[in-house]
């Protein structure tokens, strides 16, 4: 891949960001109300019109919509994203204090996802050609609809109830690091494998009827060699763009996990703002969302020549 390509993806990408928090400001600007005023004219606060007021200044909320957005923006472009509305506390610290477990999280189980479609779709295609492996492979291949229908609310509560109450194998109080990163991490996992397993299994299914892997047959290699040395090599590329249109939406996506787990993460930091209507701190995951999600679909955008010969071939050529 030339240079000038490389260039051309990372504008294509940082106007993807733009676009984002444009979208994001517009929508929170239109909602009805102000937030500021939502926030701190309840009677219960005994603040007067004027410090109500003082704080409308304080937070730019009386300011034209233009210059509101143009005074974000360039905050937003110094990683300044002001204080929260609700706690008064700097967003950006906030942020940073509660991303490492939404990463912890959200690694793990990408990986754990990985790992069942992987053995899924390997499992479903390597069987023998007898009919009891045939219905079986059938059975195999119909666990990704079945993981991909179920609900991450409600997977995470039947997790809690049967691995923890139930048969007491996973404290949920009291709990170490690990032991608090396994029920989530199953929860995430299971639906996150899904499309994984599907795409690798229709990937594995193209590759093995193609005439290079009868020729490789047909020169007397055995079905593991074929297998992890040939049609999995060539299979993969599909299943990574979903692998990194999947883990792009992790860091925004695992809300519901860490909500119905009680985990300090993104995840609650999303909720207390929506039901708090802090506009600062919702601008944030926004932004960190789009900016991760962005940043790993570039990656795997940029690796896809490294790791399919044809496609330099083709950049040569041309």
């Amino acid at each position: 891949m030339t240079f000038t390509a490389v260039l051309r993806r990372a504008g294509a990408a940082v106007l993807v960001l733009w676009a984002s928090f444009t979208l994001a400001f517009i929508l929170l600007t239109a909602l009805p109300g102000d937030a500021v005023s939502t926030r701190y004219a309840d009677p219960e606060l005994g603040l007067s019109p004027e410090e109500i007021a003082e704080m409308r200044d304080a937070y730019g909320s009386d300011e034209p919509v233009l210059t509101r957005y143009w005074n974000s923006l360039t905050r937003v472009l110094h990683l300044d994203f002001g204080n929260s509305l609700h706690t008064g506390a700097d967003v950006t610290d906030s942020l940073l204090d509660a991303l490492p477990g939404t990463l912890a999280l959200a690694l793990t189980g990408f990986l754990l996802a990985v790992v069942i479609a992987v053995v899924v779709a390997v499992t479903a295609t390597s069987l023998p050609d007898n009919p009891f492996c045939r219905r079986l492979s059938g059975l195999i291949r119909s666990v990704p609809p079945l993981f991909i229908s179920l609900p991450a609310f409600w997977l995470g509560i039947i997790l809690i109830q049967v691995f923890s109450f139930s048969l007491e194998w996973v404290p949920v109080i009291h709990a170490t690091t690990v032991q608090q990163l396994i029920l989530p991490s199953v929860a995430l996992a299971l639906p996150l494998s899904a499309p994984l397993a599907q795409v690798l299994l229709r990937s594995i299914d193209d590759v093995t009827a193609m005439p290079f892997v009868t020729v490789v047959r047909a020169r007397g290699a055995g079905p593991a060699w074929v297998l992890w040395r040939n049609v999995l090599r060539n299979a993969v590329l599909p299943a990574m763009t979903v692998a990194g249109l999947t883990f792009g939406e992790l860091v925004g996506g695992a809300v519901v996990t860490e909500a119905v787990f009680s985990r300090a993460g993104i995840g609650a930091m999303t909720v207390d703002a929506v039901s708090n209507r802090d506009t600062p701190v919702l601008m944030a995951v926004v932004v960190l969302a789009a900016a991760v999600y962005v940043v790993i679909n570039l990656v795997v955008d940029l690796l896809y020549p490294v790791l399919d010969a044809r496609l330099r071939t083709k950049k040569a050529r041309a």
